[in-house]
């Protein structure tokens, strides 16, 4: 299996009412990609203050290779960037297999 972690620092023009469709969008992967097992959206709520202005994270799960390998150039995916790039001031992404 794959993690796919993103973490995402938003734009302040950035509303409260595109960032939910854009989680309504993310939470919604595993029933529209094939090799998306899970997927599970956060706020920050560290109280070390260590977080550098990024506020929220995206956990993805692929069942392996293959299923991340689906996912990336999938049409659902293209369309998910469509909303998620107007917002975005910076994201980090960082995946590892377990």
């Amino acid at each position: 299996m794959i993690r796919h972690i993103l973490l995402i620092k938003f734009k302040e023009s950035s509303s409260t009412t595109e960032i939910d469709k854009l989680k309504g969008l993310f939470e919604s992967m595993p029933e529209k990609v094939e090799g998306v097992e899970s997927v599970e959206w956060g706020i920050n709520d560290s109280p070390e203050g260590k977080n550098q202005g990024y506020t929220h994270s995206v956990l993805m799960t692929f069942s392996n290779e293959a299923g991340r390998q689906n996912y990336l150039p999938h049409v659902e995916h293209e369309a998910l960037k469509q909303v998620f790039r107007p917002l975005l001031e910076d994201i980090i992404v960082f995946d590892y297999t377990f």
